[in-house]
Parts: structure tokens; C-alpha cells; sequence
């Protein structure tokens, strides 16, 4: 589907291209894969008339692979199909780097996580090779700090060449993302759909494990990364404290803060804050946390990953502009998914519509208030 070969000369006219500075009527020329510089007449070439050419998306957080791994709960599809078939939601709206977050490591749901991570990892690797994906996938770990496995796991997956971001994640209940117990239980057992006798034992096991092994495999995580010199997230952070630990341990990126103390705090210090846009989409957030219209009102939101959604960057970003209340324009809005995810992940060629940078690009049409993604290039090739 890729092909690495250097491309042909492009041509984009007649667009609207959302620039680092704003919005210009211009053509844009492309050369071996990479942005040549503008032009102010018409030209010649693909005519974008009608159209925001923008820069390709960097989502940094997608567990949009596991919906098609596990497409239900019996059922487990081959890796590279399930890749391949993620690969092209993620790039029909308009993300050109994708970091396939994959668990490190299990809490109550789905053990065999333990047991796949190393052969997925493998079929993206293979995938990668052998140019069978239009997006290019990164790894993001998401390392779960409750499973005395994820110490073995990190150590194993950390130096492959695409693990290029690290998270820290506690998902035992009563702090973090579910400090209502009872409310997360339920919600468990019906996802998990097991009894409630069998789901108390299942959680009391999960605070046990917690509570034995999460300083030691957070601090084994912690260590990994900076050995690998890998950017480092906290996931989920709701009080100071929590911020607090997250900054002595060299964090440099609030990863959904679930509140707003939280992310305050995280600004204070100097770390990034990525928020998801299912979130603001949706009015609020589905564990009941902090709102990201909230975090964007106050200018505490950085980077807006899909988290569930695939496409939910480009929708929010298009959103953000329109909506009257907030305060970014569309170049503002677009950064917070091309450029700032780029920066912080140290991908510093990709995430602008600027000279001498990759020509990863989306052409989008709006429609009744609706972004519909038109064309897709990466280094110059059009991939959709």
C-alpha cells in the first residue's frame, strides 16, 4: 500500500491551506515526499478548489486496534488483517502517524493481553516492512502497573524500533479514572458478562495485585523509559498528589487528567497535556471526569488524541474552530493534532504545512458543518 520510492512531482492548487500562522489561499508544490514551497498562482496539478488542505494527523493514543483484534468478546481475529483493516479507519480520517497504544500488561479485563502484545508488535512490524500499511504505525505502551507481568513485557517490547512512547497506567478501581467502586464494578461485569459473585472475587484479586505490585512495576516502568530516552505520560492523574509523583519521576506529558486540579497542576510544572477528543465530541466525559471543553476553555489542552474513535481528531479540530465559545481558530484547533502531537514525540519533520517538511497532508471538505476527508498523502504518496 506504501511505497517508499521517492515520487513524482505534486502539484496541489486552489486550496485553502492551514499554515503554523493561519489560513492562505495558495498552491502548494511538493518534491521527493516533501513540501517545496508555495505558489500564489492557479497551477496546475490536483485542483483542491473547495478544500482545507491540512497537515496528516499524529494520534497519539488509539485503542481502535483492539476493536478489531477482539471484534466480540470470543472472538480473537488474525493480527495483520485486523491491523490492516484499522489502518484504513485510521487513515480515511486523515491520520497519516498513528500510535497503536497497546496494553503492556492486563488488569481484570482481558488477560490474554499478556499473551498477544508480543505477536502483535510482530505483525506491525511485519506490516511496516512490507508496506502493507498507508498510515505509519509507531508503538505506544501503555504499561498497566497492577500486573506483575508487565515488569517482563516492558523489558521485551521497550527496544523495538517502533515503541516510541511510553504511558504509566493504573486501572484498579477507587482512585484515577474510576474513583466510584461500585459504579466501575458494574460496569465491569456487564462488559466482562460475568455474575457479581464472580466479578467481587475478580476485583478483590485486582486490589490485592495492586496494592502488592504497583510501586515496583510503576518504578521498573519509569526506569525503562529513561533508559530508552522515551517521552514518559501519566495516565489518568486526578489529585495533586498524583501530579506530584508523576513530575519526581521525570514525566513530561499529563496524560487525561480527570480533573481539573489535575491539569492545572500538570500546566504548573511545565508538563503537556493531551485530552481526548471523544470527550469534547460528546459534551462530557463518559466516566464522568473532568470535561475537555472545560480544559480548553482555560487553554489546559495541548494535544487531543482519538483515544476510541479514529477520527475523532479531525472532527474535534474542525469543532473547536467553529465553536464560539472557545477561543482557537482553525489553525489553533489543527495544531493540537498535527503539530504539537508531532513536537512532543520528538517527530519534528511531519505536523506542519511548511518548506522542507514531509508532505503528509489531508485534503478536507466541509460539509454542512461536516469535515469530510477527500485525499490523503503521505511523503507525497496518495494513500487515500
Amino acid at each position: 500500500m506504501f511505497d517508499a520510492v521517492a515520487p513524482a512531482p505534486l502539484t496541489l492548487s486552489n486550496a485553502t491551506i492551514v499554515t503554523p500562522e493561519g489560513l492562505i489561499e495558495a498552491t502548494l508544490r511538493v518534491e521527493s515526499g516533501r513540501i517545496a514551497g508555495f505558489a500564489s498562482d492557479r497551477g496546475e496539478g490536483v485542483d483542491l478548489s473547495g478544500h482545507v488542505l491540512i497537515p496528516g494527523i499524529v494520534d497519539l493514543h488509539t485503542d481502535h486496534v483492539e476493536a478489531h483484534v477482539h471484534p466480540r468478546n470470543t472472538v480473537q481475529w488474525a493480527f495483520l488483517p485486523a491491523l490492516m483493516a484499522h489502518d484504513g479507519v485510521v487513515i480515511s480520517g486523515g491520520t497519516t502517524t498513528v500510535f497503536d497504544s497497546l496494553s503492556v500488561g492486563a488488569s481484570m479485563k482481558r488477560p490474554e493481553r499478556r499473551e498477544i502484545l508480543g505477536p502483535l508488535v510482530e505483525a506491525i512490524e511485519h506490516g511496516v516492512s512490507n508496506g502493507l500499511f498507508r498510515a505509519e504505525h509507531l508503538l505506544h505502551m501503555r504499561c498497566e502497573i497492577s500486573d506483575p507481568a508487565t515488569i517482563d513485557l516492558v523489558d521485551a517490547t521497550i527496544g523495538k524500533g517502533l515503541a516510541r512512547l511510553v504511558s504509566v497506567m493504573d486501572h484498579t478501581p477507587g482512585d484515577r479514572q474510576s474513583p466510584d467502586m461500585e459504579r466501575w464494578f458494574h460496569h465491569m461485569i456487564h462488559e466482562m458478562e460475568i455474575d457479581e459473585a464472580e466479578g467481587r472475587l475478580r476485583m478483590q484479586e485486582l486490589l490485592d495485585r495492586s496494592a502488592r505490585v504497583g510501586a515496583e512495576v510503576r518504578a521498573h516502568v519509569v526506569a525503562a523509559t529513561h533508559a530508552h530516552a522515551l517521552p514518559l505520560m501519566s495516565h489518568d492523574d486526578r489529585t495533586l498528589d498524583h501530579v506530584d509523583q508523576a513530575q519526581a519521576e521525570g514525566v513530561t506529558i499529563s496524560e487525561f487528567p480527570t480533573t481539573l486540579d489535575a491539569a492545572r497542576k500538570a500546566r504548573d510544572y511545565g508538563q503537556a497535556i493531551v485530552a481526548g477528543a471523544p470527550n469534547y465530541l460528546r459534551g462530557g466525559s463518559q466516566s464522568g471526569n473532568v470535561a475537555v471543553r472545560t480544559l480548553l476553555e482555560q487553554r489546559l489542552v495541548d494535544v487531543l488524541a482519538s483515544d476510541y474513535i479514529p477520527r475523532s481528531p479531525l472532527d474535534a479540530a474542525f469543532a473547536i474552530a467553529a465553536d464560539p465559545a472557545l477561543p482557537h481558530k482553525l489553525h489553533e484547533a489543527v495544531a493540537l493534532v498535527t503539530d504539537r502531537p508531532a513536537q512532543l514525540t520528538g517527530l519534528g519533520d511531519r505536523g506542519r504545512i511548511e518548506e522542507g517538511l514531509r508532505a503528509d497532508l489531508a485534503a478536507v471538505r466541509v460539509v454542512h458543518g461536516q469535515p469530510q476527508v477527500s485525499a490523503v498523502w503521505r511523503e507525497g504518496v496518495r494513500v487515500f
